[in-house]
């Protein structure tokens, strides 16, 4: 199924040294380790840390899992993705296409983790009218058939510390892609907990 037409393929885009320090795929993970379960993640509990699900409505499906830590916000997503090309150079530039119409700005800089996006999103007028900017840091990896996507807002986005809390955080992900065939970029399922205490 080769296109001539087809766009090149894109390398994957991830640290040198993520196999070691993460986001891990399920077979880097320590097993030992206490994660909480979420079915295409699994996510380490820490001090401090909030779990949100982010449900689709119509389908009730778990789109994204919110996680509240260091006075900051970090949204993860993972997708499956080819062996051997990267899905975060495409992404990006959805992105920003994505920030341009709605009226926001964005730059792409070189973050700890690789190319990154850090954009100034227009958010709804308050109960005063007047609209606001939210900042608003995207990051990307690509993993061995995965790719894992992280919406960073809040402390993180422009405090040095609370952001190397959150990448931190991020980098301790483990993606469990499974072995069933699945589309690129088609959502890895996610699913409730079943650790008690966690929201």
């Amino acid at each position: 199924m080769t296109d001539a037409s087809a766009a090149p393929e894109e390398p994957k885009s991830a640290p040198e040294d993520r196999a070691v320090t993460g986001p891990f795929d399920d077979s880097e993970a320590n097993p030992v380790r206490p994660y909480i379960d979420l079915g295409g993640i699994k996510v380490l509990p820490r001090e401090g840390l909030n779990l949100r699900l982010e449900v689709e409505e119509q389908t009730k499906r778990i789109v994204a899992v919110g996680l509240d830590y260091a006075e900051s916000t970090l949204q993860v997503q993972p997708f499956a993705a080819p062996r051997t090309t990267g899905l975060w150079e495409e992404t990006r530039e959805q992105i920003r296409q994505q920030i341009r119409q709605q009226g926001g700005r964005v730059e792409e800089r070189e973050g700890p983790l690789g190319p990154e996006l850090l954009a100034e999103v227009p958010v709804m007028a308050g109960a005063d009218g007047t609209a606001g900017k939210r900042l608003a840091r995207f990051v990307g990896v690509d993993g061995p058939r995965w790719f894992l996507r992280g919406v960073i807002g809040g402390a993180a986005t422009s405090d040095v510390e609370a952001a190397a809390l959150v990448e931190d955080l991020f980098r301790s992900i483990v993606v469990v892609r499974g072995g069933s065939p699945m589309p690129p970029r088609d959502l890895i399922p996610l699913k409730m907990p079943s650790t008690p205490g966690v929201a």
